[in-house]
């Protein structure tokens, strides 16, 4: 070893300072000076032999009077690694002092959970690798939009390897644009770095105890995320890292074991906690194989049902905190992503479609030729639409706007259009007019379906568009991830999720033997197309209604304006059809029917753009009083020891009003609230709504419904199943 190198080292790990200007280690808190002199840092990376760092964005600007996220990220030479808050038996953890403009303010590292770093009889904590460690950034009211914010910091790494320790310091700057509303995530470090803080331990409402007797510490935990975790089910390992130092060996191994309502290990204590006694409260991360959380044991008594359970090992698998997307998670989000796409199919949003789809299927069940094209070509349909949303969607999020699936139905034009779109296959349904009427099938009329492979993709398109108020199960999950994603494995997402739509479909189309149980083609189809042409009519009276909720009586009378001249221009075209026929002109007829149809799309337009209503109020069902969901409402619930349960809906979302119809309105429901003295929140996503889409971000998922139920005492919610009983929503208001 170097002897300066050495020196440095030793210097370092006693807590000295050895650079003009650099706090010692034991300063472990962020400092904040002025931004003296950040002008003469240039932004981008640093480079030292063994470490590379730089300071990377959360989000890609900063809102005046938000707090931003930006994060130090560390690339550590192999073999090399940093340390954690606590290093240790040796080390020192990487410090932060801060250089900021007037008004902006940091916070502390949120630390992700170390790696265990054995050298000989020695053990450390810390990071190797790609590293990301986050800090808060409070950014001023006061700050302008379309300035820069600089943000400068002098970051100190002890850089280690099995043979040598060498203090880096670095001077590194962000400049961060001021721009007003909600910023998307930095497309190159901000999904990594909302893995670190989601992933981060953090404190969730744990009851915990040490307990040092003959030698021995014993620690137990109960109550939070270790509740549902009766008799250790799904619970393996477990370890304890301490804050401070000389609180346990950390060489020697941990052991523990689970109970109905908990967890304890036993530990060896450390120098000072042998030399002093356990005066005091003992803080730390517990990690397990299902969560990190902070914990504060109090001394006393091991808590009763933390033991008589399976053994745990000490072994945990910690993450890497710069967790990059890997081919893994890509094919497990691939996968829900198709087995949501094929439960769409069991929606009940998809139902007009289904409609559509035996229409044409018993049209062509007795042409195995046309069933194969047509079958294929709905499945075309269906990822070309798939993979214009996702490319929608995935532009305007780069362009800094807050969507999720389902953002086209926040349009009242959209819905609008998509209104008068089902009212005319409706009536082309029941006969008023014909697409294809050229067509015969021997003699017996035009076919009862629409044209060809154009009918089969128009109708795969129309399936997905209909489909987006649905978020299935397994859907939810998969994008939310896909929205994360870079853009090539989130395109193979929404591919999935289009598989999963039309493969059912496609199958049939493909199978001669299903097609043969089909009755052949006659008077009935004329009788079946007039029958499921109702339920079109029915998604059409739906589509109004959702369109009522987002505008006013204003638009809603336009609407309907539309759809009375939509149905007169169709009549028309019908007409015009029946005259040209018999060998008739119908010149009159076709050109009002043009001219019709227009002044219908004119008055949709309007119409969607009519004034709109005040804040909306949330609908109220049954006996379950509401008030509007904010992040202000469920922390001043909390802090008055109240549960809190939170519904994300939209009325265009109809699993959301199917769950607040069978469970969410019941009294035995609102009894269960009145027992717990919960609060029954409600986020309407009807409208476009910038605060519930970053909440459903921040839940992994990028629609609704979401069922979210803080627990009284604190700590991050419980995520309810999407698919809703009385049940589940009493039994989790029991536990909260």
């Amino acid at each position: 070893m170097r002897p300066t190198a050495f020196l440095y080292a030793l210097l370092f790990c006693l807590g000295l300072s050895v650079l003009p200007g650099v706090p010692s280690v034991a300063e472990a808190q962020p400092v904040s000076r002025p931004a003296e002199a950040a002008a003469a840092v240039p932004p981008g990376p640093r480079r030292a032999d063994n470490i590379e760092a730089e300071l990377v964005p959360l989000s890609r600007w900063a809102a005046p009077g938000s707090t931003v996220v930006v994060a130090v990220h560390q690339t550590i030479a192999p073999g090399w690694h940093t340390y954690w808050r606590n290093p240790g038996d040796s080390g020192g953890p990487t410090t932060l002092d801060w250089r900021l403009p007037a008004g902006v303010k940091a916070g502390e590292i949120v630390w992700p959970l170390p790696t265990r770093q054995r050298l000989m009889s020695l053990v450390n904590y810390g990071y190797s690798g790609e590293v990301y460690l986050p800090v808060p950034i409070e950014v001023p009211a006061s700050a302008r939009p379309g300035t820069t914010l600089p943000l400068t910091v002098d970051a100190l790494f002890l850089v280690c390897s099995d043979q040598m320790c060498v203090p880096v310091q670095m001077s590194l700057r962000l400049d961060l644009p001021i721009r007003e509303g909600a910023p998307p995530l930095d497309p190159d470090h901000g999904a990594a770095i909302q893995a670190v803080l989601e992933a981060a331990p953090r404190p969730a409402g744990l009851d915990a105890r040490a307990t040092l007797q003959n030698g021995v510490l014993t620690l137990s935990a109960t109550g939070g995320p270790l509740a549902d975790l009766t008799a250790g089910a799904g619970l393996s390992r477990a370890y304890f890292y301490p804050f401070e130092g000389g609180i346990i060996d950390h060489a020697a191994p941990q052991s523990g074991q689970s109970g109905p309502n908990g967890l304890s290990l036993t530990l060896t204590p450390g120098g000072d906690l042998t030399a002093k006694g356990l005066n005091g409260p003992i803080s730390g991360v517990l990690a397990t194989d299902v969560g990190a959380w902070e914990i504060t044991a109090q001394p006393g008594a091991v808590l009763a049902g933390t033991t008589g359970g399976k053994a745990l090992s000490g072994e945990v698998e910690t993450p890497s905190a710069g967790t990059r997307l890997n081919l893994g998670l890509i094919l497990q989000s691939a996968l829900f992503a198709l087995i949501g796409g094929l439960l769409l199919n069991l929606m009940p949003c998809v139902f007009p479609i289904l409609a559509m789809k035996a229409a044409a299927l018993a049209a062509s069940a007795h042409q195995p030729r046309e069933a194969r094209r047509d079958g294929l070509l709905f499945l075309a349909g269906v990822l070309a639409t798939f993979l214009v949303l996702a490319g929608v969607l995935l532009a305007l999020r780069a362009g800094g706007e807050a969507v999720g699936w389902g953002f086209q139905l926040q349009s009242p034009t959209v819905i609008a259009g998509l209104a008068l779109l089902m009212l005319a296959v409706g009536l082309n349904l029941s006969g008023v007019f014909h697409v294809g009427a050229g067509l015969q099938d021997a003699g017996a009329g035009p076919l009862s379906r629409l044209p060809g492979g154009a009918g089969a993709f128009f109708t795969g398109v129309l399936a997905v568009v209909v489909a987006a108020p649905c978020t299935a199960p397994f859907m939810a999950a998969a994008l939310g991830a896909a929205l994360l994603m870079p853009w090539p494995a989130a395109f193979l997402i929404f591919l999935m999720l289009g598989l999963g739509l039309g493969l059912p479909y496609l199958a049939v189309s493909l199978s001669p033997g299903l097609l043969r149980r089909l009755p052949r083609p006659g008077p009935w189809m004329d009788r079946l197309k007039g029958l499921l042409a109702f339920p079109m009519y029915g998604a059409a009276l739906w589509l109004v209604w959702v369109f009522s909720r987002q505008t006013g009586a204003e638009g809603l009378a336009l609407l309907m304006a539309a759809a009375l001249t939509t149905a007169f221009a169709l009549w028309l075209f019908g007409l015009t059809q029946a005259q040209r026929v018999l060998g008739r002109s119908a010149r009159l007829s076709g050109g009002s029917s043009l001219i019709a149809l227009g002044a219908a799309l004119v008055l949709a337009v309007i119409a969607g753009h009519a004034p709109v209503l005040g804040a909306a109020s949330v609908a109220q069902s049954g006996p379950l009083a509401s008030a509007p969901w904010s992040a202000e409402s469920v922390r001043a619930a909390q802090a008055e020891g109240r549960p809190v349960l939170v519904n994300f809906t939209a009325d265009w979302c109809v699993t959301c009003k199917i769950n607040e119809r069978a469970a969410l309105s019941s009294p035995r429901v609102a009894e269960a609230l009145k027992a717990t003295n919960a609060v029954y929140l409600v986020g309407d996503w009807t409208r476009r709504d910038d605060a519930i889409t970053r909440e459903l971000e921040r839940h992994g998922r990028s629609g609704v419904p979401l069922y979210l139920l803080y627990p009284a005492n604190g700590g991050e919610p419980r995520i309810l199943p999407q698919l809703l009983t009385e049940g589940v929503v009493i039994e989790a208001l029991k536990g909260a």
